[in-house]
């Protein structure tokens, strides 16, 4: 066994890793260690002709250094071992090595995408606390305890936002100094500095908490959506942090009971989704969507995901459920899905003002991905049952009372399903019906792919076409 020494860095690993490949090392053949002294490597090579000569050596990817210096960032065991053995692999051919499909190629992505939502949450949950500058210290001091190495990566977010405002970030095992003008990376952390940013006090603190506890909704409190957002670890460091657990107590204690009591007792008559006509196109009322509890995937969405647009709208579009982005904001048909269907509204000479877009299911069933971190940021969605749209239906049938459209547009299979209540379609196939507007309850319906079809690898083109293709013909329908 070759034992591998070097200071701890990518740059140190780096420069070690390339002699190691020149002189023929496999990775089965080498122990790195990290931080320490040793003998040199080429010593006890010396006796081994190279394998790899030095005049001609490995064609290396371009984009592959950068991989594997963001996932040298993951503090893990085996972290030099398998940036070695990706970095043999594909000096040897063996491009695949950096794909996800690959067993380390997997490994060496998830790292990746790790070490970015580690970045993700430094620049969410990392407080500044300001103070009074004394013998050349700076203004905002914070403390963070990242889970990977991304200090550096991730401190010029704040020089770029605080401007010359001086500031420290200090973790337990480096600090961030900026004067001003520069940056400043010390490893270790010095003791001084750590005892500063996790000693100092916070002179707006007790405004702040106020402020949050004023805006905490119990009626809202989803505890697992909350937790993977805000993940617990984080919480001894923000000032809100010890106030979370007493509110949340609070909610469980019967307050999420009364703020849901107290919102529908404000309503006046029968229950309303769609709000009082307006000239610009608007929201319905999510407040009773919220409370809806006929079927349990509320219990594990963020929120309801209500319709959207006018009261004169003449056409409804209807997809199937939220996706994993509508869930989080909270509005139909946004992100990829919703610019997918932006252009085929663009090329049907449609404006989205003008449509009243819904789902057949108002909340986000989902299972966890294979996300390492939570599952928040890699959430996959699941086909709603007949139960779980029979129990949304009345949503439905409200919104089309009230906003009679004259053509519905039904995107995809669980939209026609909830529409005619044929929820298990035995005798019917959508693509028999695409380009076959028929009549049902006095109402045009055109049936069309969902636009997340137009995604796929395998018959994109065709699906987005035959979207295209079914929005003319509702525009058609309309006129």
């Amino acid at each position: 066994m070759l034992v591998a020494h070097f200071n701890g860095s990518f740059a140190g690993w780096r420069s070690e890793a390339r002699r190691l490949l020149l002189a023929g090392a496999e990775p089965h053949e080498v122990s790195w260690q990290a931080g320490e002294t040793g003998a040199d490597l080429l010593t006890e090579l010396a006796t081994e002709p190279p394998r790899i000569s030095a005049a001609a050596p490995p064609r290396i990817p371009r984009e592959l250094p950068e991989l594997l210096e963001t996932a040298a960032r993951f503090r893990a065991d085996d972290r030099w071992a398998l940036l070695y053995r990706i970095l043999w692999r594909v000096a040897h051919g063996d491009r695949t090595a950096m794909l996800a499909g690959d067993r380390d190629g997997n490994v060496l992505q998830r790292r990746i995408k790790s070490v970015h939502r580690e970045a993700h949450h430094m620049h969410a949950f990392l407080r500044f606390r300001e103070r009074t500058p004394e013998d050349g210290t700076p203004n905002f001091v914070a403390w963070h305890e990242p889970a990977h190495d991304i200090l550096d990566m991730a401190a010029g977010h704040f020089a770029e936002r605080l401007g010359r405002a001086s500031w420290l970030i200090a973790t337990p095992d480096a600090a961030a100094l900026w004067d001003g003008a520069k940056m400043q990376i010390l490893r270790p952390c010095p003791a001084e500095l750590s005892q500063l940013a996790r000693g100092a006090e916070d002179p707006g603190a007790e405004l702040w908490l106020a402020y949050y506890g004023s805006t905490f909704n119990p009626a809202r409190l989803n505890q697992d959506v909350l937790e993977s957002n805000m993940p617990v670890r984080f919480w001894k460091d923000l000032p809100e942090g010890p106030l979370i657990p007493q509110l949340m107590s609070q909610a469980r204690a019967g307050q999420q009971r009364l703020a849901q009591t107290a919102s529908v007792g404000e309503l006046t008559g029968k229950e309303v989704l769609i709000a009082s006509d307006r000239a610009q196109p608007q929201r319905s009322s999510s407040t009773l969507l919220d409370n809806c509890r006929a079927c349990t995937l509320w219990r594990d969405a963020t929120c309801a995901v209500p319709g959207e647009g006018p009261n004169g709208a003449r056409i409804m579009l209807i997809g199937d459920q939220p996706g994993d982005q509508e869930d989080l904001a909270g509005r139909p048909f946004i992100g990829t899905v919703g610019q997918v269907l932006q252009r085929a509204l663009d090329h049907a000479k449609l404006s989205r003002d003008t449509l009243y877009l819904t789902h057949a299911v108002k909340h986000f069933k989902w299972q966890p991905g294979s996300g390492p971190l939570d599952r928040s940021s890699d959430r996959l969605g699941v086909a709603a049952t007949q139960g779980e749209m029979e129990a949304c239906r009345r949503w439905l049938v409200q919104e089309l009372e009230q906003l009679a459209p004259r053509v519905i547009v039904a995107l995809g299979k669980t939209a026609l399903a909830s529409l005619l209540k044929t929820y298990e379609l035995p005798y019917m196939n959508m693509d028999d019906l695409l380009g076959r507007p028929f009549r049902h309850e006095e109402l045009w319906v055109v049936v069309a792919p969902h636009p997340a079809a137009a995604l796929n690898e395998d018959g994109g083109n065709q699906r987005f076409n035959e979207l295209i293709t079914a929005l003319c013909q509702a525009s058609q329908l309309a006129a």
